[in-house]
């Protein structure tokens, strides 16, 4: 009897803690897709240059990196918020470029797929009992694809293989919503700043790769 009760306070105390690492985490990346939001408009607002491939690279893994280093103490949050802002920052003028060319209404539609797909992705992941598991062997290869896919893209700059890219991109991105949302579900992501980084990374991924597509499709 005493093992039978300690089991399911156990057990209690498990969907406590996994509810509260969900919770937060849906709650911190609606703060920082606003805060990036706003960064983007401002961005776009003061016409300002983007960063560079370079320096964005640098960011991007710099900032990564200090967000895991702290991602189970306060700190993490401002690395959070740091990183999320940085790609916002990116983000305007890409956007002020699509405007410019009259491609206002792409814009719109990317952002709907985007909210489309990651909503998808989330539901199917907080409702299925079919784990999700045997996707971490297809990511892993995905994204040796991609990384060679991106290198020789660098100097081929061909349409196609951008193309091909951007629709790996959205598939590995939605991957990764299915993995860590399944994850944070079954108690195998503890930090809901981790678990916002990734959904807020493939959520900007996703949305990129569909301005691509579109943006290549307008010009064909």
């Amino acid at each position: 009897m005493n093992n039978q009760m300690f089991s399911q306070s156990t057990s209690q105390e498990s969907a406590i803690q996994t509810n509260k690492v969900l919770r937060n985490t849906y709650f911190l990346l609606s703060m920082t897709l606003v805060w990036s939001a706003v960064i983007a408009g401002l961005a776009m607002a003061f016409n300002l240059p983007h960063p560079g491939f370079l320096i964005t690279i640098v960011g991007f893994y710099g900032l990564i990196f200090m967000v895991e280093k702290n991602r189970n103490n306060s700190s993490g949050i401002m690395y959070t918020f740091l990183f999320t802002g940085f790609l916002g920052y990116t983000l305007g003028p890409i956007l002020n470029s699509y405007l410019g060319a009259g491609m206002g209404d792409i814009i719109v539609t990317a952002l709907g797929g985007t909210a489309l797909a990651f909503m998808s992705a989330s539901a199917y992941a907080l409702t299925t009992k079919r784990d999700l598991s045997f996707l971490n062997g297809m990511m892993m290869a995905g994204f040796v694809v991609l990384l060679v896919g991106m290198v020789a893209n660098i100097f081929l700059q061909m349409p196609i293989l951008q193309l091909a890219l951007s629709s790996m991109f959205i598939l590995f991105s939605t991957g990764a919503i299915l993995l860590t949302t399944q994850s944070i579900i079954r108690g195998g992501e503890t930090s809901y700043i981790s678990a916002t980084v990734t959904l807020y990374v493939s959520i900007y991924n996703i949305f990129i790769s569909l301005l691509s597509i579109l943006g290549i499709m307008r010009d064909d």
